[in-house]
């Protein structure tokens, strides 16, 4: 097949989609309405075109600018590339730029964010996202969450799949665990490790874990916490760390590289994650898969994957002093954190296997193609 993908094309679930479907010999070509950073590496198969963007560093102004120009540009590259198969990821402008491409069989695929976040904002937004989904002939997301809320907007239930990224569980696996590994970002072998590896952007509120630290060194001084990734708040989390007089006790390591990210997991305590809405987080499965203990929002798309007190904890959304509750209570109790790990690992195994949710869309653009070649 030959698919095509428009995407921001630094999003690190985009290039692994890209890459599986080049080396299992497929003509994959992305359409990216970002310039490429830090992820890069894409499969030489893979083959990019960037749209152009005006004023870069002007987004306010330049997006609708930008916009303009994208439509012509989209829609040169689509008859160029001519593709068997169109999926865009993200159903705001690359869910639009999909539609207007006019290629079919169209898919969208929701990351969560716009559908629970975005579609919200306005009745103008609810319109148009609703329209492109209308418009698909296949709509893919990750969980039921987001699954009953692409309903509510219009979509036909039976045009949509729930496919996860997944996760590679050889990768992301507890044999990861490095000692050396902890001294090396300055921590002292015995020092408790806690690390979130979600976008430093409003939705995923950091600002209650950095709020929550003091209350936890209360109780355990030594511990250490890891904030993984980047983001528009940065620099205000860094600000309120040192504020709060805890920036000694917390590393803000930026965005890690993909294939060195299985060795921050295996080699923490715990995982949290204080986001504010997910679909099925793919970070909280890579911190499954590698046996990790996970404090995360009491949410309806984490609740699918923690069970309280069974296989994890879940905290009320922004409250600090609940969050550094259960961080210290699985601090203390290494043989509970053991036990969530090794069951969370099994979940991650039996579901959520990259491979296997591959194959399953794999089969979905398959079929959507032989659909249109018999029509």
């Amino acid at each position: 097949m030959r698919i095509c993908y428009i995407s921001g094309g630094n999003f690190i679930h985009v290039h692994r989609l890209a890459n599986f479907f080049a080396a299992n010999g497929h003509e994959v070509y992305l359409i990216s309405t970002t310039e490429l950073n830090d992820y890069g590496g894409y499969d030489e198969r893979v083959k990019i075109y960037p749209l152009v963007r005006l004023f870069p560093g002007i987004w306010q102004i330049s997006k609708y600018l930008s916009g303009l120009i994208w439509l012509f540009q989209l829609r040169r590259l689509v008859r160029k590339i001519h593709p068997d198969i169109l999926d865009a990821h993200f159903i705001k402008i690359n869910g639009y730029l999909g539609v207007i491409s006019g290629i079919r069989p169209l898919v969208l695929t929701a990351w969560g964010s716009d559908i629970l976040f975005t579609a919200r904002l306005s009745w103008l937004h609810r319109i148009l996202i609703s329209y492109c989904l209308k418009k698909a002939d296949s709509i893919v997301c990750r969980s039921p969450v987001v699954r009953e809320e692409i309903i509510k907007l219009g979509a036909q239930a039976d045009k949509i799949n729930i496919i996860l990224i997944g996760v590679d569980t050889d990768k992301f696996a507890p044999c990861h665990k490095n000692e050396e590994f902890r001294q090396n970002l300055g921590f002292a072998d015995s020092a408790p490790m806690v690390i979130s590896t979600r976008s430093l952007e409003p939705v995923y509120d950091l600002e209650t874990l950095v709020k929550a630290v003091p209350l936890v060194l209360k109780e355990i001084p030594e511990t250490k916490f890891v904030i993984a990734g980047q983001g528009s708040r940065r620099h205000y989390l860094e600000d309120l760390a040192g504020s709060l007089q805890v920036a000694d006790s917390v590393k803000f390591v930026g965005l890690i590289p993909h294939d060195e990210l299985p060795q921050y997991l295996a080699s923490s305590d715990v995982y949290v994650s204080t986001s504010l809405s997910d679909g099925t987080s793919n970070s909280l499965l890579e911190a499954m898969a590698s046996s990790l203990a996970p404090v995360v929002t009491d949410i309806p798309a984490n609740r699918l994957w923690i069970d309280d007190g069974k296989n994890g904890a879940l905290f009320t959304v922004s409250e600090p002093e609940f969050l550094a509750a259960r961080i210290v209570h699985l601090l203390k109790r290494n043989e509970l954190r053991k036990k969530f790990g090794e069951m969370n690992t099994e979940i991650a195994r039996q579901r959520a296997e990259h491979q296997v949710e591959m194959k399953k869309l794999e089969k979905l653009y398959s079929d959507l193609v032989e659909r249109r070649r018999g029509q």
